[in-house]
């Protein structure tokens, strides 16, 4: 038999291990993902800054507001309206405020007098051939609200009234 032939060490050199590229591949995949959410959380709270007080001022869902609670605004009022018409033309309205805050209540209750007087004035510029329509009635409604507002901005430094209620309406 002849002797075996020795293997040439060139051709015996080991196979090159096939998963290694793959782990720093994923090794540096991981690190980098890491490092991307990192700077993205790192950015996102910093720009973020304290909550906003408005956020905490809004009703929750399904919370139930407080009581409305009403004042009348006595006696009612009388006025004489501008027309065209022959004759005189008569107003006469009964006024109620509405608020959701005792606070506000004992405020309206304070200025009364001063509401009423505003209110007062308001009522006599009105033109009766105006106040015959729903929208007339509405209008005068929305400007009597806003000078209520305005009178207890200027004295509470709260709006006062949620709304301004006519409750009874008769014109002659």
């Amino acid at each position: 038999m002849p002797p075996a032939e020795k293997p040439d060490p060139k051709l015996l050199k080991p196979a090159p291990k096939a998963g290694k590229p793959w782990l720093i591949i994923g090794l540096v995949a991981i690190v980098a993902a890491g490092a991307a959410g990192g700077g993205a959380w790192f950015f996102a709270s910093r720009n973020a800054g304290p909550a906003k007080p408005e956020a905490k001022a809004t009703p929750e869902a399904g919370k139930v507001p407080l009581p409305a609670q009403y004042f009348a605004l006595e006696p009612p009022f009388v006025v004489n309206l501008i027309g065209s018409a022959g004759g005189a033309r008569y107003l006469q309205v009964e006024v109620q405020l509405m608020t959701r805050d005792p606070e506000s209540l004992k405020a309206i209750e304070l200025h009364a007098p001063a509401l009423r007087a505003k209110l007062l004035m308001l009522f006599a510029q009105q033109n009766a051939e105006e106040l015959i329509t729903r929208a007339g009635k509405e209008k005068l409604q929305a400007q009597a609200l806003a000078e209520v507002r305005k009178l207890m901005k200027a004295e509470t430094g709260k709006p006062g009234a949620e709304q301004l209620l006519f409750t009874s309406f008769v014109m002659q």
